[in-house]
């Protein structure tokens, strides 16, 4: 089997393999993920990546349950509200040994520290003994997460003979560098091992009376070198995950309105960004999306922080943390490095270790320096944190320096970046498919390419280093960061703005020749303010013009665009953290409504997704009446980005800002679409105070009461 591709040196998982119908299940703590079947198990089926990873490499690729020989029959199965356990319900098919519905298998699955535990709790309610055979066919091939994707590899290192140590199974395997991994698989009571094709079959004999409930557990570590000194049983392993869950709820607040399905949007939005952030030497970090990214992505990471920011400013801390300790320090062509850009991804499995695919540590992201700087601004404006911002100014001026050492590679004022030569990424803007930047005919546009959502975070990014030099009495700095941002402001104007799309174009080449196309990426310049106000209008109704807006969200292409296909992951798809950062530009502008007709289009599309969960993207075909969005086959889901945009669009529509210094909450011309009357927002931390606030739609406005305060706190609403 081979369901992925790779093109122009370019990595992509072939949208042709059904993963979108296949409903996987997944759990992650930390750096451990798992994805499951429906039934609970593990097999190669779809893309084939089912199983259970740790740092970028599967640990597990086969757990499959059977009774006497046969699959259980599926009742039900879900992950629950916070993504801590994944629960299935079962029955036995009906034997000589067994009547029909009579046994029930429940299966509950969580991860903890690089080990996934499993009950197996069998209850017989049938009024004859039963007698079972369970088995669970287990195997571990220790693919790299990019051998999944499907980058072939001319060599691989060795996988030893399983072994036995008392009740555990032990499949280990060397590398091609030396490093040993293992997969340790306990289980709680006496089992049989058998040889199997495939792996190791465990078989346990089972007895019921009836109305007996017979209870098993399994564990599966993954281990690097010797074993764990103590190894958890499952209720231990719940009761920490209980006791990790409380203190993520106490980093942001509470929010709750009178639509229980924007409710529960809200609630698994949440619980996939709690899922997916995991904890570094320089604080947490959400990771970008499961199964292809679950690592620290510099954008990504940036992008959610500022999603999230006026909920979590704690994330914002720890992601600026993370990535100025990754800075580039050299210049390295191998890795798309140059003295103080910012990190856009890294790995740690066998083939990034080795330098088979360039991403240990990559930074082919053009834009994640100055969104760097842009997070910093933002974050002391919400937490007051000066003397952190202190700590962070030499990784501050580095970026900065970057951005007019480096990134303007021409010295024509805007910032570029070049084709990776090394095996990365050919565009590194977000939009990094390879067919993303062209030119209204079709043809594909040549770098240097200088993309038109980059001017804008560069020119957010000297607007808010400059207030920070100010603030930390730096004015000749600050005075001089203000003039080059005004500068940038006009020279992008006259050579971006295209009134023959109505639209800022999408890029400039090589030859400064603009790449006359409409596309989202324009709306980000509303997003950071370089757009001048007297573009906005237009620009709105290009962007929610029926070529761009598909009735769910805007595309990231319009319609009748040379390369349109919404299909595409670039090219005619709705991204949700796209869609977010465009309806927080057009509310900054004065379109408040314009953004509730993003988030409403957002809201009913998670209605037809499972969970309430939006996944990356999503297929941009036309709104049909009754339907739910097409679903993107390989999308990564959940994605923290996508789970980000619902708290975005919200901060947009209701023009919430901080200020640290005084410390001041503020609601700017605040609108709540027609389906929230009420909203509640409890526990919001401002500065040292503490508010809970009671939000109330009415026919031209909305209503803001603090219901309660603990701390000194201004709270000022504008109508």
């Amino acid at each position: 089997m081979n369901d992925t591709i790779r093109v122009n040196d370019q990595w992509y998982v072939n949208a042709s393999s059904a993963r979108a119908d296949s409903r996987t299940q997944v759990l992650k703590q930390g750096e451990t993920f798992a994805l499951f079947d429906r039934l609970g198990d593990i097999q190669p089926v779809g893309l084939g990546e089912q199983g259970l990873y740790h740092e970028g490499t599967r640990y597990l690729s086969r757990l499959e349950l059977d009774v006497d020989g046969q699959r259980p029959l599926l009742l039900n199965s879900a992950v629950n509200r916070d993504n801590q356990g994944f629960s299935v319900d079962l029955t036995v098919p009906a034997s000589a040994e067994v009547a029909k519905d009579t046994v029930h298998l429940r299966r509950t699955k969580v991860l903890w520290d690089g080990v996934l535990h499993e009950r197996i709790r069998i209850t017989n309610y049938g009024t004859a003994t039963a007698r079972l055979r369970l088995g669970v066919l287990v195997a571990a091939d220790y693919a790299d997460i990019f051998e999944i994707r499907g980058r072939q590899r001319a060599q691989r290192g060795e996988r030893l003979a399983p072994t036995r140590d008392g009740q555990a199974v032990l499949f280990r395997y060397r590398g091609l560098d030396g490093r040993t991994s293992q997969t340790r698989i306990r289980c709680d009571r006496p089992v049989r091992v058998d040889e199997a094709e495939n792996g190791q079959y465990l078989v346990h004999e089972l007895e019921l009376a009836s109305q007996q409930t017979v209870t098993l557990e399994l564990s599966v570590a993954c281990e690097e070198g010797k074993a764990p000194e103590q190894a958890l049983d499952f209720d231990t392993a719940v009761h920490r995950i209980g006791a990790r869950r409380a203190h993520d709820r106490a980093l942001v607040g509470s929010l709750y309105s009178d639509n229980e399905q924007f409710n529960e949007w809200m609630t698994r939005s949440a619980a996939d960004l709690q899922m997916l952030v995991s904890d570094t030497p320089h604080g947490p970090y959400p990771y970008a999306g499961v199964p292809w990214f679950s690592t620290a992505f510099g954008r990504d990471g940036l992008i959610t922080a500022l999603q999230t920011l006026w909920l979590a400013p704690d994330l914002a801390r720890g992601v600026l943390g993370f990535l100025a300790a990754t800075q580039a320090e050299d210049q390295n062509a191998q890795s798309d490095a140059s003295p103080g850009k910012i990190l856009h991804e890294t790995r740690d499995g066998e083939m990034a270790r080795l330098g088979e695919v360039p991403f240990g540590r990559y930074y082919g992201s053009v834009d994640s320096t100055p969104l760097f700087v842009v997070l910093a601004d933002a974050y002391q404006a919400r937490s007051g944190d000066t003397a952190f911002i202190r700590q962070l100014w030499p990784a501050l001026e580095q970026a900065l320096h970057w951005i007019d050492r480096y990134g303007d590679l021409d010295g024509d004022g805007f910032v570029e970046y070049e084709a990776s030569r090394h095996g990365g990424l050919t565009q590194q803007g977000w939009k990094d498919s390879a067919d993303s930047v062209f030119h209204a005919d079709g043809r594909s546009a040549e770098g240097p390419i200088a993309l038109c959502e980059v001017q804008g975070y560069v020119f957010a990014a000297k607007r808010g280093a400059a207030r920070l030099a100010r603030l930390l009495e730096k004015p000749e700095m600050a005075t001089r960061l203000e003039r080059e941002a005004d500068t940038l402001q006009q020279r992008f104007d006259a050579a971006f703005w295209r009134d023959d799309i109505a639209s800022y174009a999408l890029a400039l080449d090589g030859d400064k020749t603009p790449c006359a196309v409409r596309a989202s990426n324009a709306g980000h310049a509303l997003w950071s303010g370089i757009a001048l106000p007297e573009r906005a209008s237009t620009l709105a109704r290009t962007l929610l013009s029926t070529e761009g807006f598909n009735g769910f969200g805007i595309r990231t292409l319009a319609e009748g665009e040379a390369r349109f296909n919404p299909m595409s992951y670039h090219n005619g798809s709705v991204w949700p953290h796209d869609n977010a950062m465009i309806a927080q530009g057009l509310a900054r502008y004065g379109y408040q409504e314009a953004a509730i007709r993003i988030m409403t289009g957002l809201f009913e599309a998670a209605m037809h997704m499972e969970d309430y969960r939006l996944p990356e993207l999503f297929c941009g075909f036309a709104r049909e009446p009754s339907q739910g969005p097409t679903r993107y086959p390989v999308a990564c889901s959940p994605q923290a980005w996508a789970a980000g945009s619902v708290f975005q669009m919200l901060q947009a529509c209701l023009g919430l800002t901080f200020s640290a210094e005084s410390p001041h909450l503020r609601f700017d011309y605040p609108r709540l679409p027609v389906w929230i009357n009420h909203l509640s927002i409890q526990r919001l931390r401002v500065g040292d105070a503490t508010l809970d606030l009671s939000l109330a739609r009415h026919a031209n406005d909305v209503s803001v009461n603090v219901t309660h305060r603990e701390g000194d706190v201004k709270v000022s609403v504008l109508v």
